[in-house]
């Protein structure tokens, strides 16, 4: 698989994309990062390169994907925003078409479904729950996922559990039919995402991933 030295990143100023950006930097990654607002003063890093802008807007994210190896979206719903799941996936597909990126990894819930799904009764009440409760997002989400089964790319979407903000950093256990646990630590996401640059396991699929003890 290509190496990718340089990553751009939608999402990268949120709770779990901050655990992202600062492992990436670690591993000495150069980052491209869009950000909506203002840029966190811990972002002023000569490896970032901010590109200011929305990943529902396409000249944003051609920007954004410019000169990059490899895309990461762990983009979050903001309140009552309109949906952004799909919109961001469908412009992020569109640019690294254009520029003949290959590899996506792009996070998501647990409510997302595949023809391969086998879920557990705690895995479908979470994913009943979602569609009783935040129909919009929950089926922007399925159509982030039809969009990408639809694309020549070299994707794959994370389905997680609850995610935990800490820095421990339990191993991660992945399957392509149920959701190993309820949770997911912050750390150990950051470290499947970076893992899964140079790992073709699950290209073109959608794993869940959990920490276990």
């Amino acid at each position: 698989m290509k190496t990718h030295t340089t990553i751009a990143v939608v999402g990268g100023t949120g709770k779990s994309g901050q655990y992202l950006v600062k492992q990436l930097l670690q591993q000495n990654f150069a980052l491209r990062l869009l950000v909506r607002d203002h840029a966190p003063i811990y972002l002023n890093d000569p490896k970032i390169t901010v590109i200011r802008g929305d990943a529902r807007d396409i000249t944003a994210v051609k920007a954004l994907v410019a000169g990059a190896d490899a895309v990461i979206s762990t983009i979050g719903q903001r309140g009552n925003d309109l949906p952004i799941f799909s919109a961001a996936t469908a412009n992020i597909i569109r640019a690294m078409q254009e520029q003949h990126i290959q590899r996506y990894l792009v996070t998501t819930g647990l409510s997302v479904n595949t023809l391969m799904d086998q879920k557990s009764p705690w895995v479908m009440q979470a994913t009943d729950w979602m569609y009783a409760h935040y129909p919009q997002t929950t089926n922007d989400k399925q159509a982030e996922y039809e969009l990408l089964q639809n694309t020549g790319l070299d994707w794959t979407l994370i389905r997680l559990p609850l995610i935990e903000l800490t820095n421990d950093a339990p191993n991660v256990t992945a399957s392509l039919i149920d959701c190993p646990s309820n949770k997911i630590s912050a750390a150990s996401l950051a470290t499947f995402l970076i893992g899964q640059l140079s790992d073709n396991t699950f290209s073109r699929a959608a794993p869940f991933i959990a920490s276990v003890a």
